[in-house]
């Protein structure tokens, strides 16, 4: 099962929480931990991530805090997940400078790639400002233009 790493969770969770919070001149780590329940060191490490990514901005001091970089529906779950964790690769083929062992004779290479490269769009097309609503009414359009449902 293709999953999203903890820490993706919580960046995604802490940029949700702060487009929530848009009018507030800016959050703390702080705020963002005790709202979700996020261990503090590790939200730390993560803002400071989203922070050099440029998808926020830190402001130092007694006030000081976080906000969003740009408007929260021109931030996307790929951007996110990509300054956290890294390039997103459904298989290990896609990572390595030779490729693998079986590069010649693979035959699900090119498919696997068209699998990765669905879930990248779809995440490009999912916005901050989408996570903000019900899940239950979270519905985008996939490459191939059926609705995908993101929520329960």
């Amino acid at each position: 099962m293709l999953r999203l790493t903890k820490k993706a969770d919580y960046g995604l969770m802490a940029l949700k929480f702060l487009a929530e919070h848009e009018n507030a001149p800016s959050l703390s780590a702080k705020d963002i931990s005790e709202a979700y329940g996020i261990p503090p060191q590790l939200l730390a490490k993560i803002l400071q991530r989203l922070t050099k990514a440029g998808l926020l901005r830190s402001h130092a001091g007694m006030n000081g805090g976080y906000v969003l970089s740009r408007a929260a529906e021109e931030i996307s779950a790929f951007e996110v997940i990509g300054a956290i964790d890294g390039p997103l690769f459904i298989t290990s083929c896609e990572t390595g400078p030779r490729g693998c062992d079986l590069t010649d004779s693979c035959t699900v290479r090119a498919p696997l790639r068209k699998v990765n490269e669905s879930i990248s769009d779809l995440l490009r097309s999912i916005r901050v400002s989408d996570l903000c609503d019900s899940p239950a009414k979270i519905r985008k359009k996939s490459p191939d233009g059926a609705l995908v449902s993101l929520g329960q």
